[in-house]
């Protein structure tokens, strides 16, 4: 059983991206146990070296710890990371509990809407040497109509598709740790838009 903990960027209960990733736990495979860290709008602002820290951190630094691996999903505001997302990293900095932990993220956005958010996360992601999954690392554009009141993705190709990420998540999780890594490319057979690329180098993200 493969463990992905799902960290959403948005504070927002209705976000796209928190929809996408509560869609993605609750219809995730059998094989993986998906869970979504829901206490960002509880955790507190970054103290350094803080001995007792609040309860939600604990908690999140419990997750992030037991996680094979986790997945983001985050907005663009300004041009960069929301606040709350960047605080939530320094929490994890500060133990030091990204270092080597494989990291990927979701787009949920349409092209050239995110770039900026996704690079911020990458340059941070970065100084914590997280080990970015790069191909695993996806982009499935949602509506927000294909959300319903509930915070569900109710579109069925949108549902296969999340399955899909996380899917390819855990296969190039396994690819990662057996070397050599192939490069490889690869389409969800339902939702073609889906890309995903294993390049060493990446200027720029694109998709399909």
């Amino acid at each position: 059983m493969t463990r992905i903990l799902l960290i959403s960027g948005s504070t927002r209960e209705d976000s796209l991206q928190t929809a996408a990733l509560r869609t993605a736990a609750r219809f995730a495979p059998e094989d993986i146990n998906a869970g979504l860290f829901e206490g960002l709008r509880g955790v507190p602002a970054f103290v350094p070296g803080e001995e007792h820290p609040h309860d939600t951190v604990v908690l999140l630094r419990h997750q992030v710890r037991i996680a094979d691996a986790v997945l983001i999903s985050t907005p663009e505001y300004a041009g960069t990371l929301p606040g709350a997302l960047k605080n939530l990293l320094d929490w994890l900095i500060e133990d030091n509990l990204l270092d080597g932990k494989p990291v990927a993220w979701l787009s949920v956005s349409g092209e050239g809407e995110d770039h900026g958010a996704r690079a911020t996360l990458e340059t941070v992601l970065s100084h914590t040497n997280a080990k970015v999954l790069r191909a695993a690392c996806i982009r499935v554009p949602i509506d927000p109509h294909a959300v319903d009141r509930s915070g569900l993705v109710t579109d069925f190709r949108l549902h296969q598709a999340l399955q899909d990420a996380l899917q390819a998540l855990v296969r190039v999780l396994a690819m990662s740790e057996a070397p050599p890594r192939p490069a490889w490319q690869q389409y969800s057979s339902v939702f073609p838009v889906i890309e995903r690329r294993d390049t060493s180098s990446l200027p720029d993200w694109q998709a399909g």
